[in-house]
């Protein structure tokens, strides 16, 4: 094993070990966010959520929740993303990659926004608007950086690309 070979994988181990907790916290939150709100919404006796989280939540209301909810959505897929760049450069030891990561991000959140507002005329569009956001909130985007590493590379690309990556 080469010697820069066992930093470059404690990095992409690094990161992907970032990536699965922050995807552990983002359930968590979310999870008790949809108790609490289902909670105020709906005007049952109690909630379902985390007796820790009803507490750090004690005295929002439902616009406020909400709004919470899409902030935390949006917080959640800048760190994916960018933690997808970072990945993108650890693999492939270039920089050549974040814009590409930046606009497939920013083409999956047009689409998810555009099935989220065509949803008024189909339903269903909802629910894949829904699917498409989680997606980019969560580490799995992580592991379409990682295959993308194990697939072949093209003659041109490994000599355009200086392995220090400048």
């Amino acid at each position: 094993m080469k010697a820069r070979t066992w930093p470059r994988r404690v990095a992409i181990a690094a990161i992907l070990l970032v990536g699965i907790s922050l995807g552990a916290l983002r359930e968590f939150l979310f999870i008790n966010l949809n108790y609490q709100i289902d909670h105020l919404a709906r005007h049952t006796r109690f909630s379902y959520a985390h007796s820790q989280f009803i507490r750090w939540t004690s005295g929002m209301e439902l616009s406020e929740l909400l709004r919470l909810k899409w902030l935390l959505g949006a917080a959640f897929t800048a760190v994916i993303m960018g933690l997808c760049i970072l990945l993108a450069r650890s693999v492939f030891r270039h920089w050549g990659y974040s814009r590409g990561i930046v606009l497939g991000f920013a083409g999956f959140i047009v689409l998810a926004l555009l099935l989220h507002f065509a949803a008024q005329w189909a339903a269903p569009l909802e629910t894949i608007s829904v699917h498409v956001s989680h997606m980019l909130q969560y580490p799995v985007a992580l592991l379409f950086v990682l295959m993308a590493g194990w697939l072949p590379r093209t003659t041109t690309e490994t000599e355009d690309r200086p392995v220090d990556g400048h």
